[in-house]
């Protein structure tokens, strides 16, 4: 399966220049089977990543444009009146796909934004008392602003407990951004990526994931860093069990993307910051991304 693997993340990189590790931890997220959260200033690729994740995946793609306005059942669906046959019928919405992208997720209102509560954790919908699983594989790409507040609405503790891990992509480099005005001219467009890999493909590459090796020591490490968010002094909330699963998770599909059937402290290390700052709540503004690096610094290293 290293071949499927590598022509995902290269036909990422034809669109997504110079994002390595963005790529990287996305994929973790989705090899992983959890959800990812990308957060950063307007006009870095956050969407064009997410729409090409879901264009380099042979499944059904839905894309939620979050506002105001949306209501819950424009997102799970909803019963309507069919006068032919006489009775209610069900009528999908955007969440019955393998990879739903909600774009701007923050500018929808919290009853609307927990519509995403159970699918994104149980992958079903329950309307009017009837449950209806998603598709199988199921991934939610979701993308933020964190600077603009007007029209928006921060996500609840709960909401962002259910991400994954938690990403931003950064301005790029000048040469790396001379490279985008290069492929605007002669470069490889959007519309022309090609899926490079099944839903079949992807399961399997799920359950390889499932099955690297961690240690009992690494898991040990893992705990010790969760249960530090939950005892340090400058975070309020600390974070959650689902956390902890979600690390143990993520790393295996780490490592599994580096080419090895075994994870190393070095995995946990890289990739706490993101599965665990979103999920934390600092005191008095203090930065959950400079206390959890203090406390990979304290926590001992197997």
């Amino acid at each position: 399966m290293r071949e499927k693997i590598d022509a995902l993340t290269q036909n990422l990189a034809k669109t997504i220049v110079g994002k390595t590790t963005s790529i990287r931890l996305v994929l973790v997220a989705l090899l992983g089977g959890g959800h990812a959260l990308l957060e950063d200033v307007p006009g870095v690729g956050k969407t064009l990543l997410a729409k090409s994740l879901a264009r380099s995946i042979d499944g059904r793609f839905q894309r939620l444009q979050c506002t105001p306005d949306l209501l819950p059942t424009d997102i799970t669906g909803t019963n309507i009146w069919n006068p032919k046959s006489g009775e209610f019928s069900f009528l999908s919405g955007p969440v019955f796909a393998n990879v739903l992208l909600a774009d701007e997720i923050n500018r929808a209102t919290p009853r609307t934004q927990s519509a995403l509560l159970e699918v994104m954790e149980e992958q079903q919908v329950t309307v009017d008392g009837v449950s209806r699983p998603v598709p199988s594989p199921f991934f939610v790409i979701a993308t933020q602003n964190p600077i603009e507040y007007q029209g928006t609405f921060p996500l609840p503790e709960a909401q962002m407990d259910r991400f994954m891990l938690s990403l931003s992509l950064g301005y790029p480099s000048e040469n790396e951004e001379l490279q985008m005005l290069q492929r605007q001219i002669d470069g490889v467009k959007f519309d022309t990526l090609e899926p490079c890999i099944t839903l079949e493909e992807l399961a399997q590459l799920r359950r390889l994931c499932a099955g690297v090796k961690i240690d009992t020591s690494l898991q040990q490490y893992i705990l010790d860093l969760v249960r530090a968010t939950r005892q340090d002094e400058e975070i309020t909330l600390g974070a959650s069990p689902r956390g902890t699963v979600a690390l143990q998770r993520a790393t295996q599909a780490l490592a599994f993307l580096l080419g090895r059937d075994y994870a190393i402290p070095d995995d946990i290390k890289l990739l706490a910051p993101n599965v665990l700052c979103h999920r934390l709540i600092p005191v008095g503004g203090r930065r959950a991304k400079s206390v959890m690096e203090r406390i990979l610094r304290s926590v001992p290293i197997p």
